[in-house]
């Protein structure tokens, strides 16, 4: 009789292995593995979202801030060049105080800006009273606490 050589078989990744071998390294990871990983994923993900979310609203916040400086300088000038407030927000572009009004970052709109109207003077040579401030039509408290139309 003649000897055969054992068989061998080649693996996937071209390693050989013997008959009686198990095959443990080709079953993959574990289920305690895998609920191991998704506990450090989800751990990441409850401690990024709030920190993402917070500097999205700090952002917004920022930019609302910064229209609001815009948009009331604007109506400062306006009323100090022509002697009278502006009836309207739409008297500032059209007079070309603001190349257009800008999109409150809350609403995402440019026509919920709240504007104010007093009777009172802003300067002595006034001659018609009209909008003396602008807030944003968003109904939300800032981080700080203070209302988006205070500002």
């Amino acid at each position: 009789m003649v000897a055969t050589p054992p068989i061998r078989s080649t693996r996937p990744s071209g390693q050989s292995f013997e008959p009686g071998q198990t095959r443990q390294a080709e079953q993959g990871f574990t289920l305690l593995e895998l609920m191991i990983v998704m506990v450090v994923i989800g751990l990441l993900a409850a401690i990024a979202i709030p920190a993402y979310t917070s500097n999205i609203r700090n952002a917004k916040e920022a930019v609302l801030k910064e229209d609001l400086h815009t948009m009331r300088q604007a109506i400062d000038s306006y009323t100090v060049d022509k002697a009278k407030a502006p009836q309207s927000l739409d008297d500032l572009v059209q007079a070309g105080y603001l190349k257009s009004m800008p999109v409150d970052p809350f609403t995402h709109r440019s026509d919920t800006w709240l504007p104010v109207q007093e009777d009172t003077n802003i300067s002595l040579d006034q001659t018609e009273t009209g909008i003396d401030d602008v807030h944003s039509g968003a109904q939300q408290t800032a981080s700080d606490g203070t209302s988006y139309n205070t500002w």
